[in-house]
């Protein structure tokens, strides 16, 4: 990475403004995921063990409609990060304006104070200069370690980039690390398997994929636009009608890159409790039915093409993993992506759904690498340059 780390730099006896990612799902006040605010804890630890004066934390939280919408405080952050950190951390009901300021001032020598979100203010999803020169004057240096909103160009990650010295954080190192050598540096075989409902969303990645990787398995939602490109009758599945001649031209450029599902878990409605049964995929599913999982064909034919991988990234559920009856898919390519990690190879899972799935399996610990940032992951893979990537300084 050639950009500067917080390892460029020294943070002793300075005001330390960190851009974090605790866009955490919250149940009341009650947290019912802590992942991120877990992974912000090294680059927080690793600031605080060089004596700064304060560390001052920015982040967003949900898309509230308008400021102090129920659920979209940060306020329950504060005590579950003080409690991972062994230290207090003081929570300012705003992230800008005086009663800010003053907070600050009033912190201890090293002190920790938590912002409160910084989508209650219009300008941080416009990136308003004005804003942002209110946010940078928090801070001597500014850390980023949101790779979550790196692919947006707000206030709070971009717009105070102008104003002070930004480095990545460690998260932020290793998300990109990880991500830019799959893209561009793979240990071959290199294989991409692509899920979720909508190929519209993912074409710009299989197409910039299709030039990189050896093989590109796609399930989901999104598999049965390729099979309707195919020809193959779908029933009452999802599929993307204004996308099918998209799926046509890049099944016919992809040679034998691309591998859709041969079999199909069909079911009489969207249910976990429907009828369900498994069909050839050229068999085609009958009216009234839809196709809601990957079969075991399917999942054998995966097996074997991912036995041999050196570099996979996953992004996008097989199925409906929601539903118990329909989540053997998903949660047996997460057991596939665990099992050849242990035999040495390089497996990066991006995408909110993947990784989802990739915890309530119990797999996570054995996957090489998590990815916190599921648009921001995307879009490495189709080959864009991330706006809060590209302000921090170069090396």
């Amino acid at each position: 990475m050639n950009k500067k780390t917080v390892r460029d730099v020294s943070f002793t006896g300075q005001r330390v403004l960190v851009r974090v990612d605790f866009n955490v799902p919250l149940d009341g006040d009650v947290i019912t995921d802590d992942t991120r605010i877990r992974a912000a804890v090294p680059t927080l630890e690793y600031i605080l063990a060089q004596s700064p004066k304060a560390v001052i934390l920015m982040s967003h939280l949900g898309r509230p409609k308008a400021p102090k919408e129920a659920g979209t405080s940060l306020a329950p952050v504060a005590p579950a990060l003080a409690a991972l950190l062994g230290k207090p951390v003081a929570f300012a009901d705003d992230c800008v304006g005086d009663a800010v300021a003053n907070a600050i001032a009033s912190l201890p020598e090293g002190g920790i104070l938590l912002l409160e979100n910084t989508r209650y203010h219009k300008g941080e999803e416009k990136n308003d200069p004005e804003l942002a020169a209110q946010m940078a004057k928090h801070g001597d240096v500014f850390v980023n370690d949101a790779f979550g909103t790196a692919h947006r160009a707000h206030a709070s990650n971009v717009g105070v980039s102008q104003h002070l010295m930004a480095v990545a954080g460690l998260l932020m190192e290793r998300e990109i690390d990880y991500l830019a050598n799959a893209i561009e540096a793979p240990q071959r075989p290199f294989v991409a398997v692509l899920g979720g409902a909508k190929v519209s969303d993912k074409i710009l990645v299989i197409e910039s994929l299709l030039g990189k990787v050896d093989k590109l398995l796609i399930g989901g939602g999104m598999a049965n636009t390729f099979l309707a490109a195919k020809g193959y009758a779908l029933g009452s599945s999802l599929v993307e009608a204004d996308a099918i001649e998209t799926a046509k031209s890049l099944i016919a450029k992809s040679g034998d890159k691309l591998v859709l599902p041969v079999d199909l878990v069909i079911a009489d409605a969207f249910s976990n409790d429907a009828q369900k049964r498994t069909i050839a995929a050229d068999a085609g599913v009958e009216d009234g039915w839809r196709a809601l999982d990957i079969g075991e064909a399917t999942l054998k034919v995966f097996a074997d093409v991912l036995a041999t991988a050196k570099t996979v990234v996953w992004n996008g559920p097989m199925g409906v993993f929601e539903m118990p009856n329909f989540a053997n898919g998903t949660f047996k390519v997460a057991e596939y992506l665990a099992q050849i990690t242990q035999s040495g190879a390089t497996t990066i899972v991006g995408g909110g759904d993947s990784v989802a799935a990739v915890e309530q399996s119990g797999l996570a610990d054995k996957i090489t690498h998590i990815s916190t940032g599921g648009g921001a992951s995307l879009e490495m893979l189709e080959g864009k340059v991330l706006p809060g990537l590209a302000a921090l300084a170069d090396k």
